[in-house]
């Protein structure tokens, strides 16, 4: 495990090294125009894959006003045997600010480059800490325990 990294950029930075171009400053000028971005463990209703660099930015804007990330920390990167592709585990703390309650995530993100920019992210994530950031920690709770709660 690594120290609490600033922001998910640096993060990014960090892990991809060489595979990324160092004069893109932020996430949206990491990627390739023909980006990919997919949500394997998306609720239903939700986007699973989004193609391109203009529709991923649309959604993120989208989904933007939900969570607030203060800190990306215990980062693990694992190479791979691909050389465009690397792996990264971190979670993200903050607050969920729809239902103002604290929010912690923990990711798995499959990030493939080439020719210094990004062309595929799979983020694999725990579906009910999104939900609880949408709904509430006590109604998710109370859905997924029934009477034991």
């Amino acid at each position: 495990m690594s120290e609490t990294k600033p922001t998910f950029v640096s993060v990014l930075q960090d892990a991809l090294g060489e595979r990324i171009d160092p004069s893109a400053a932020n996430f949206i000028e990491m990627m390739s125009e023909d980006f990919v971005m997919e949500f394997p463990y998306a609720r239903p209703g939700m986007q699973r894959r989004i193609e391109g660099r203009q529709a991923v930015v649309a959604y993120l804007m989208g989904v933007a006003g939900s969570v607030s990330v203060d800190t990306v920390g215990n980062v693990v990167v694992h190479q791979t045997g691909d050389p465009e592709v690397v792996i990264v585990e971190f979670e993200a703390r903050g607050r969920a600010l729809k239902v103002d309650e604290p929010y912690e995530q923990r990711y798995i993100s499959v990030i493939r480059a080439r020719g210094g920019r990004m062309i595929h992210y799979k983020d694999y994530w725990d579906p009910l800490q999104g939900l609880k950031a949408q709904v509430g920690a006590a109604a998710v709770e109370a859905f997924v325990l029934g009477d034991a709660a």
